[in-house]
């Protein structure tokens, strides 16, 4: 079994990934959404956790770096597990400067030039770890590419990487996590064709799911 499957299946059955399209979740940035997905529970799970370990190094391998950066707050303990698996120094991006002391972006030891591979939980747009990778580029970091547990499979998050010439990859992916929910009994067919419509369309969603919600206030 693909390390895509085996992810969904242990984000699905530890309730990292959460399926209400009667109910939506609202994410951060004020959008309704069907599904939410909270990776940092994965951390509270050896055996899920083991998995995502060695799922990042076997993606590691395709690429060429000296240096693993955690995308924080997230990303922070996921990239940390992957450099203390290969041996590699580790560092971690704030999502601002600290506002006191030294005042740092970034925690931890970063030589000029290095060769800097990104670990962030989740790729919704790829906004925060876009940001991130500016971050370490402006600090004299060269981010090689950027790893991540899951990706809703937006437009938005390809074109966006591409236009920053950064290479992504994830471990599990919506496509899969639809499958695999449908395959263990968390979704009929009809719930997968209405969570695969959300997908291609999210704002439109979000913006009906509001129209309804006020509805029944």
């Amino acid at each position: 079994m693909s390390y895509d499957i085996k992810l969904a299946e242990k984000l699905l059955q530890i309730n990292a990934i959460r399926l209400n399209p009667r109910n939506p979740f609202r994410w951060a940035s004020g959008r309704l959404s069907p599904i939410y997905c909270d990776n940092r529970i994965v951390l509270s799970y050896p055996e899920s956790r083991n998995l995502v370990k060695e799922a990042l190094s076997s993606l590691s391998e395709e690429f060429e770096f000296d240096v693993i950066a955690g995308v924080a707050t997230a990303g922070i303990a996921h990239g940390a597990l992957l450099a203390d698996a290969l041996g590699k120094p580790f560092i971690y991006v704030r999502s601002k400067a600290k506002g006191h002391g030294r005042q740092n972006l970034i925690e931890g030891d970063l030589k000029e030039g290095s060769k800097v591979l990104m670990v962030e939980d989740l790729i919704s747009t790829g906004g925060s770890c876009i940001k991130a990778a500016h971050g370490v580029q402006e600090a004299g970091g060269k981010v090689v590419g950027v790893l991540a547990l899951f990706t809703y499979g937006f437009p938005d998050a390809v074109e966006n990487f591409k236009q920053e010439g950064l290479e992504f990859k994830t471990i599990s992916n919506y496509a899969a996590m639809l499958e695999t929910a449908v395959n263990e009994g968390y979704l009929n067919q009809r719930e997968k064709e209405f969570l695969s419509n959300w997908r291609l369309n999210p704002a439109q969603w979000s913006d009906e799911a509001e129209k309804r919600l006020e509805k029944t206030e």
